[in-house]
């Protein structure tokens, strides 16, 4: 019997077991991910892929400590400390993926900023055809903090929906919605004012939690197409008039003595403008239709007019008009006497009698 993966697992529990009995130290997935390496979710994800490294041993449990004095690398790669953490906000157009790389070559959030900025990371996601404010920081772990739902930072939306809305069920979603099995917490939602009988009508939404695609879903559970979403503000933090694909930096929340978290929404730092679209060829204007010019006539000339003639009358100088009948073969010459001159026998008018 194979006993490697007992062996692997075996490797990482003793892993583990030291750094436990280690005592000082950081977890390494929080230092990572101060770091600006990744979340810390995914920074377990690439300890269980063997990424990883401490001090030149390939790591198999992300419940290890570690300390300045202990080398990390990533891709074998050495990881640089830690730098002072940043939060920038950015103005996210629709059409792009929140991820690093993506499988089916989409293009994404972090290939569309602007040139300057360091490696950074998304608070939560905004999906494909969403757009709005999308937070962004260095901090892996302060990442971790804003997106949990216990620190109930409220995500704010203007969500534009077709379908008639009915005050009532959204007055109900205060108290959350079960839809397909998934429990949605409590939504503020009201409908903003606009144009009576209108096929679009815009709706505000709020919400602590902010699941994958929640407005989409729960707004569709009540009747409602969603056609377009916008966030607007994410706690203190709000869109304003930032440019699309525009990139503004934000104070750094202050972390005190027992650990809470200050955040400060009000100075605003260095701004980058949006990066601009790639190049494209132009696109070809199409070809010009061709135009056919006809006959043309001198001033005060008219134009002949064609007669139709009917069928089977003999135009001047030629056959009868209509269709041909079968063509008869002709007689090569000298075949058959030629007819004598005078009346041809048998002709002429019968006698009456």
């Amino acid at each position: 019997m194979d006993h490697r993966d007992d062996a692997s697992a075996g490797e990482g529990e003793g892993q583990a077991e030291a750094a436990e009995s280690g005592g000082g130290g950081e977890r390494i997935a929080k230092v990572l991910a101060r770091a600006g390496v990744a979340s810390r979710r995914e920074v377990e994800r690439l300890i269980e892929a063997g990424r990883v490294a401490l001090n030149g041993e390939v790591l198999r449990s992300p419940a290890v400590k570690v300390s300045a004095k202990d080398q990390v690398t990533l891709d074998g790669r050495p990881v640089a400390a830690a730098e002072p953490t940043r939060l920038f906000r950015y103005h996210k157009p629709p059409g792009l993926v929140t991820t690093h790389s993506d499988p089916q070559g989409r293009p994404t959030v972090f290939e569309a900023l602007p040139p300057g900025l360091p490696r950074l990371i998304s608070v939560g996601r905004l999906d494909l055809n969403s757009e709005g404010l999308l937070l962004l920081t260095n901090d892996g772990e302060l990442a971790r903090l804003l997106e949990l739902p216990a620190t109930a930072l409220a995500r704010r939306y203007r969500a534009r929906a077709r379908g008639r809305i009915d005050e009532g069920k959204l007055a109900r979603l205060a108290d959350g919605i079960t839809v397909e099995g998934v429990r949605y917490g409590p939504i503020e939602a009201e409908a903003e004012p606009g144009r009576d009988g209108a096929a679009n009508q815009w709706i505000s939404v709020s919400l602590a939690e902010g699941k994958n695609r929640e407005v989409r879903k729960v707004l569709e559970a009540i009747g409602l197409a969603v056609n377009r979403l916008i966030r607007v503000a994410y706690g203190p933090y709000e869109l304003g008039a930032l440019e699309k694909g525009a990139v503004e930096e934000l104070p750094a929340p202050v972390r005190g003595t027992d650990g809470v978290l200050t955040l400060v929404a009000g100075k605003r730092g260095r701004s980058y403008k949006a990066k601009p679209p790639p190049n494209r060829p132009p696109a070809q204007a199409p070809a010009a239709p061709l135009k056919v010019e006809g006959k043309k006539y001198k001033p005060g000339w008219a134009k002949a007019k064609v007669k139709a003639r009917p069928s089977g009358s003999r135009p001047a100088g030629g056959r009868p008009a209509g269709p041909r009948g079968p063509k008869r073969s002709a007689s090569p010459p000298g075949s058959s006497p030629a007819r004598p001159p005078g009346p041809r026998r048998g002709g002429g008018p019968k006698p009456r009698g």
